[in-house]
């Protein structure tokens, strides 16, 4: 690294531009912010030892954030590089064949005093475990998220709410550090963009997230083998499984003011009769909010005894990250989840109590 990380010879460093995806109103980085950004890691000594952390349970977005910026860190001659996530060292199975893997350590093994640490798509510190401790050490924190909720934990924070996906963020600070893309970051950042978007269905999918889409595709990745690998790519007891789970769904059109509330839970013993993992899961929210009669959506999945994971969506009419802020997680307007402890009837009326509140169906829009 010569003493310090170098600009890239023969790279523009030009920065995207991503007005056209930024909701007018929306809070993000200032110039300042991305100055210290690109600062705390230009100043990184030879030596340096870097340490990259997402949230628990990391998707698409998360991993494949901190795998491209891993990458590109590679790529400026960073040596003493990790990453990781809280929790069991399990990576989904659709996401085991990004670019970048070979990064990966079990948070037991992470660099427990890093001189910098650059922390992806974590809304909150609850969401990384004991790894929020690395965040308070000696070290440089640096946090890239676009959370709303997100408070800023960080020593230097990249938090643009009216970016699709951190890896929006990701890929602005990569250009301004002079890293030009390549097929491998391009892959992980694709990956990011189009999980986190829902396959570019979403509203947050704006005009400049079909720009940065044609930049890592411009490297030569292909999106139809990507995305047949993560979105078509399911086990048939995660099949079997999904009917069992699909089955038990309820309907409740008079809650949340009206506007509809379906939900649906799946217990260990569903994942243990199925021979599934947990992640397969994570997809389980997608059929349930086809549902036409409900503005929200929730799937509860147990983790442990009394314990569960909840991921709640809103087709616009109501914000579901204030009832996740009130239950004690975070995340969009459209898109939030927390975690709880009870019986699942007893996290269903949680909900449907922050639901009936005025106040998370006020000021919505169809933005993400």
């Amino acid at each position: 690294m010569g003493g310090a990380v170098p600009e890239q010879p023969g790279s523009s460093g030009s920065v995207p531009d991503r007005s056209a995806g930024t909701p007018a109103g929306s809070a993000g980085p200032t110039e300042a912010d991305w100055a210290a950004a690109v600062a705390a890691v230009r100043r990184l000594p030879p030596d340096a030892r870097v340490l990259l952390i997402c949230h628990v349970n990391p998707d698409g977005d998360a991993l494949g954030s901190m795998l491209g910026f891993g990458l590109g860190l590679r790529r400026l001659g960073v040596g003493r590089l990790q990453a990781t996530f809280p929790g069991p060292p399990e990576v989904p199975e659709p996401l085991r064949g990004l670019p970048g893997m070979e990064l990966l350590v079990p948070a037991t093994e992470a660099e427990p005093e890093p001189d910098l640490v650059i922390c992806f798509d974590a809304a909150s510190t609850s969401r990384l475990g004991d790894l929020a401790g690395r965040l308070t050490g000696t070290g440089t924190a640096l946090v890239l998220d676009h959370h709303a909720s997100n408070p800023g934990f960080g020593d230097v924070n990249l938090v643009d709410p009216g970016a699709a996906a951190t890896s929006v963020v990701a890929e602005e600070l990569l250009a301004r550090l002079g890293v030009p893309l390549d097929a491998g970051i391009a892959e992980c950042l694709y990956v990011a963009l189009s999980t986190d978007t829902g396959s570019f269905r979403f509203d947050a999918t704006t005009a400049s997230v079909h720009e940065m889409a044609a930049r890592l595709l411009a490297t030569g990745i292909r999106p139809g083998e990507i995305s047949r690998r993560i979105f078509d790519n399911r086990p048939f007891g995660a099949v079997r499984l999904f009917g069992e789970v699909l089955g038990r769904a309820r309907l409740e059109p008079a809650a949340a003011g009206g506007t509809g509330l379906v939900w649906t839970y799946a217990t260990l013993d569903d994942l243990a009769r199925y021979e599934q993992r947990p992640y397969v899961l994570e997809a389980l929210i997608d059929p349930v909010r086809c549902t036409a009669e409900a503005d929200v959506s929730c799937v509860v999945k147990q983790t442990g005894p009394a314990e569960w994971a909840v991921s709640l969506r809103s087709k616009g009419a109501v914000d579901v990250s204030r009832v996740a802020v009130a239950l004690g997680g975070g995340g969009h307007r459209l898109a939030a989840g927390f975690t709880a402890r009870g019986t699942v009837d007893e996290v269903i009326e949680r909900i449907r109590t922050e639901l009936d509140v005025p106040a998370v169906r006020e000021g919505v829009d169809q933005q993400g």
